[in-house]
């Protein structure tokens, strides 16, 4: 058969409800005292619906030649890419021509790293890249960290945006900070 990586080869619901079913079912329990099953199904129903959306900020050449492409998005907002390679694709038209790249992220950090190896074709400053299957977990994730969080918009199937949720604004970060009253006439 053909060989598929594990992420594109994950059971359908039905398959996984017959195998728990079955093996429940077959198993020593008494059938009057089978557990009820619970699943939390979020990343297989949501991880599809959301993507998030980048611009290039630089390219530069690391020491062994390979390239290097900062975008601006980083760990803080997409902290899922610890542990996954999310798909990363140019949102314009780009060439077939490819190379190997790390991406970083904007940050201060060594750490900022959202793909180690990736195939990219020439971006330059300004360009878009579109990160995908981020729906399930990240935008609950997102750290207030060095840069503001950005618009959370919506395409409805109309292909109509809609923002769901504002950006980050300085007012919006300190409108519920409360400041003493014994702390608001400080005098030297």
């Amino acid at each position: 058969g053909a060989y598929l990586p594990g992420s594109d080869t994950c059971p359908t619901f039905d398959q996984y409800a017959d195998a728990i079913s079955s093996a429940l079912i077959n198993s020593q329990i008494n059938h009057e005292h089978l557990p009820v099953l619970m699943l939390e199904s979020g990343r297989a129903l949501i991880d599809d619906a959301g993507s998030l959306l980048g611009t290039v900020l630089a390219n530069k050449r690391l020491p062994e030649g390979k390239l290097a492409t900062i975008i601006d998005i980083g760990v803080n907002l997409l902290f899922t890419s610890f542990w996954y390679d999310h798909k990363i694709t140019p949102a314009q038209q780009f060439s077939h021509h490819t190379e190997d790249a790390i991406i970083y992220g904007p940050l201060c950090m060594n750490i900022d790293i959202i793909r180690e190896n990736v195939q990219l074709p020439p971006m330059k400053k300004g360009d878009n890249v579109v990160i995908s299957r981020i729906g399930a977990y990240n935008m609950t994730q997102w750290m207030q960290f060095i840069t503001l969080r950005p618009n959370i918009v919506m395409i409805d199937t109309k292909g109509k945006a809609h923002v769901i949720r504002g950006n980050e604004t300085a007012s919006s970060i300190n409108e519920n900070e409360k400041v003493p009253e014994h702390l608001t006439k400080f005098e030297l």
